[in-house]
């Protein structure tokens, strides 16, 4: 691939987002994109955005002092006489009506500069950690571009996009709270395959109903001009999705129950790891996945049918899911003394991803299993009836103690308690300095502490707390 042909200049900067050229060469070419005044390099573009606090346009003079070529604006009033210096020193200054449009717009642009593989990753639970996988499998064959963390919103992908450089293939997440976001992302990524993990409750309040969540997800197709997904088919939303439209597109199904495309057998679930066999091509292949916890059987069949649609080889395939490593925050395993295993899951949750990691940590062998669980937002009218529902799935996978925070929270207790754990084994705490009191009060050697909740609680606190405290 040429790739001096991807290069984006100012003019087309100019172009694409209609702005106006303050100081500078149209014909300069724009490297690497830049947000923070703090970390640029030398000739970076640096983009304004503007944050709850801070107009990052307003920063425009200290990203030329910290070597910015370019920067991109608004609402900016300049004089003629501060902008001599910079004008002698060979800077641009690019002013456009909004800079958040505006890198949707320089995104945009910069895919349709690419002819490479673009793997589009939604779905209500688990996007992260797919994500994470058939970017490993991927990377086997091509440099792969992937999204750092979960930057998968209106500012994440454009984001991810303008880091485009020599890379020959990406995998692009995507995430939604309403209707239209994913279409927005979608026309932005221009993703070649989609892939949609499963359809739960996440943001079911804003949303109404998991079948308005499976239409939101749906959105991705719009930016694809040959419509090829990747589905999840034990999902029950998605299987009846397959059921009525795979004669009117390209469908690859993975799952353990439904039968479909790439299917898991002879599963052996251990610890920290899993194992199975998964015929393909009319080979039956040996995948060792590096993580625990059936839901990464999942991720591991979904990243071979992506790596199978890119025509990938069986072993390096293998190889990609073998040597996968997840994001921090995402079922991340932290070894404290006294053999104190602390499972930080903390970035993010569901009552579907609670309930797969109860499973995952009912399934381990040593020690009392302590569940720290916090609210799970975005669920409107719903989320006392989810709420209760995790409660009922804490009891039934006979967790041995219970310390929970936050407004709903309090019906995880409450189903807990009904479900037959014992009052003492439960505790309701007002905020995560309480519950990380708790755990400390509680602790003891062998035991297993799953940390989860919605980002915004900040239980990634509690464990950043307990490992600095108790760590080997």
């Amino acid at each position: 691939m040429n790739f001096e042909n991807k290069q984006i200049k100012v003019k087309d900067i100019l172009e694409v987002t209609k702005g106006k050229l303050v100081i500078g060469n149209p014909e300069e070419i724009c490297k690497k994109f830049c947000f923070d005044t703090r970390i640029l390099e030398k000739d970076d573009v640096y983009v304004g955005l503007k944050g709850e606090k801070i107009d990052g346009s307003t920063l425009w003079e200290e990203a030329f002092t910290n070597n910015a070529k370019i920067v991109i604006v608004q609402n900016i009033k300049f004089e003629e006489a501060e902008l001599k210096q910079y004008i002698q020193s060979g800077k641009t200054i690019i002013e456009v009506e909004d800079t958040l449009k505006a890198i949707s717009q320089i995104a945009a642009y910069k895919r349709s500069l690419y002819n490479i593989p673009v793997v589009g990753v939604t779905g209500s639970v688990g996007k992260t950690s797919t994500k994470d996988i058939i970017a490993s499998v991927v990377s086997q064959k091509y440099n792969t571009l992937k999204t750092e963390g979960n930057n998968n919103n209106h500012i994440g992908v454009p984001k991810t996009i303008l880091r485009l450089q020599n890379e020959e293939a990406a995998v692009i997440e995507m995430g939604m709270n309403h209707f239209g976001e994913i279409s927005k992302l979608t026309q932005i990524a221009r993703p070649t395959l989609s892939v949609i993990t499963n359809i739960g409750t996440s943001h079911i309040g804003n949303l109404g109903s998991r079948e308005n969540i499976l239409k939101a997800k749906l959105e991705i197709l719009e930016g694809m001009k040959e419509k090829k997904i990747v589905i999840n088919n034990d999902n029950d939303l998605l299987h009846a999705w397959y059921e009525q439209n795979k004669n009117k597109c390209d469908i690859v199904t993975y799952g353990i129950n439904n039968t479909s495309d790439f299917m898991a057998e002879q599963i052996t679930l251990n610890e920290n790891s899993s194992e199975f066999i998964c015929q393909v091509e009319g080979n039956k292949i040996v995948v060792k996945v590096p993580v625990g916890g059936e839901h990464f059987i999942y991720n591991a069949l979904c990243a071979i049918a992506v790596g199978k649609s890119l025509n990938i080889n069986n072993d390096a395939i293998i190889k990609g899911i073998a040597n996968f490593e997840l994001t921090k925050k995402r079922m991340e395993i932290i070894h404290l003394k006294d053999n104190i295993t602390l499972i930080n899951d903390a970035y993010n949750a569901s009552y579907e991803s609670i309930k797969e990691s109860l499973k995952y940590i009912n399934n381990l062998s040593s020690g009392r299993k302590i569940a720290v669980l916090g609210d799970v937002l975005e669920l409107g009218e719903f989320a006392e009836e989810l709420h209760k529902k995790i409660g009922t799935e804490v009891a039934k996978q006979n967790v041995d103690l219970l310390i929970c925070c936050g407004k709903n929270a309090k019906y995880i207790c409450e189903k807990a308690l009904q479900n037959g754990m014992a009052a003492d084994k439960v505790f309701y705490e007002k905020d995560i300095e309480d519950v990380t009191r708790r755990i400390e009060q509680n602790m003891m050697e062998n035991d297993i502490i799953l940390i989860k909740a919605s980002n915004a609680m900040r239980f990634s606190n509690i464990a950043v707390k307990l490992t600095a405290e108790f760590s080997n």
